[in-house]
């Protein structure tokens, strides 16, 4: 699922935020004195402020497979066959790494203003569903 800014939105499930406290107004030196937790329950609604798209760095592996693909694709038809056969096993032995980047190649983040005044930043768009 896509969000868009201004979508209305529900958590998907429940959440629980852990995490260090400061009081407002103590020096940044007294960090850590307090420890805080915060559940939020499944089906909180709110609204989409920002969507945030990030793109995964290739691996060397990808870029080399991209490159072999390429090669193959353009000029396979006229490679000697062993070299186009070996070009093919080059371009398999590297086709898993190519999948696995595929499926998390993209990946998206939201930052949600829940109806009760919590905001959310950073999260992956997959703990909200549709409102």
């Amino acid at each position: 699922m896509t969000l868009n800014v201004g979508q209305r939105v529900r958590l998907a499930a429940d959440l629980r935020l852990a995490g260090q406290v400061t009081p407002a107004g103590e020096p940044p030196e007294e960090t850590g004195a307090f420890a805080a937790s915060l559940a939020l329950a499944a089906g909180i609604e709110g609204s989409v402020e920002r969507v945030d798209e990030h793109h995964r760095q290739q691996s060397h592996e990808v870029r080399e497979y991209l490159r072999l693909k390429s090669l193959l694709d353009d000029f396979g038809h006229q490679m000697p066959l062993a070299s186009r056969k070996q070009l093919e096993e080059q371009v398999g032995a590297l086709e898993e790494q190519w999948v696995a980047y595929q499926r998390r190649m993209h990946r998206v983040t939201v930052r949600v203003r829940l109806d009760n005044g919590f905001v959310l930043d950073d999260v992956p768009e997959e703990a909200f569903a549709s409102a």
